[in-house]
């Protein structure tokens, strides 16, 4: 089953065009990434699909149906959600609150407890620093809750904006093997926008580069790490 289409979607801040004409899609379970050099698009293009940007022309369809005109939340209730570049946790809340206001639109009380018994058991240092303020994690442990807190709403679609910036390499690898898991046993499927080229491609089934908020080349990401236009721009070969 289709899980997303994106159809000459455009965007703009006022009379700069970030984001233009830009199609791609997914079938469910996919992992697909989007890479560029900063300001190519790429997270304008995950603000879009979550309804936090508006779209100036252009459809979005998750599961078939069309949610551009939909406000953010309705896309949450759709089984949409994002990790955004920054994290943007609260710093002065505990690592607990700040994953429980990712849960503000799951109803059962029995299926919060599941999904903080699933992240915990992904992420075990999640667990072990719940009662701490968030805002005293380090970068790689405060990205691990921002993946957490986006899977408390127990999404079929899961972005995740640059979860390598700025992390230590250990750390990244733990975070690849969340995603990993995630796809392979849950079945999520993921939008991954990374600077690191290299990893993203890795990880995909299919990629698409952007440059100037347009896609210049798309392909299976194995497929990409070859492709010699990819190698010179994106991988430094």
């Amino acid at each position: 089953m289709r899980m997303l289409d994106v159809e000459s979607l455009t965007v703009k801040y006022g009379s700069l065009v970030a984001v233009r004409e830009v199609s791609f899609s997914m079938n469910e379970g996919e992992v697909i990434a989007l890479i560029g050099s900063n300001g190519a698009g790429k997270s304008t293009t995950l603000n879009a699909l979550m309804g936090l940007v508006r779209a100036s022309s252009g459809k979005i369809k998750i599961r078939g149906a069309e949610v551009h005109h939909e406000l953010a939340e309705n896309r949450v209730l759709r089984g949409v959600a994002l990790s955004p570049e920054g994290r943007h946790l609260f710093g002065r809340m505990t690592v607990l609150d700040n994953l429980l206001v990712g849960a503000y639109a799951v109803k059962s009380r029995a299926d919060i407890r599941q999904s903080l018994d699933e992240v915990y058991e992904l992420f075990p240092r999640v667990y072990e620093r719940r009662a701490q303020l968030a805002g005293s994690l380090s970068g790689g442990e405060q990205q691990m809750v921002a993946i957490s807190r986006a899977l408390m709403a127990r999404p079929w679609l899961l972005m995740l904006d640059e979860p390598s910036l700025g992390i230590a390499p250990k750390v990244v690898a733990e975070i690849v093997l969340a995603i990993e898991r995630l796809n392979r046993e849950r079945g999520i499927s993921i939008i991954l926008v990374e600077q690191n080229a290299r990893l993203a491609l890795r990880l995909a089934h299919h990629a698409y580069a952007l440059e100037h908020g347009e896609i210049v080349v798309s392909g299976k990401g194995s497929d990409l790490l070859d492709d010699p236009f990819v190698r010179k721009a994106y991988l430094g070969i």
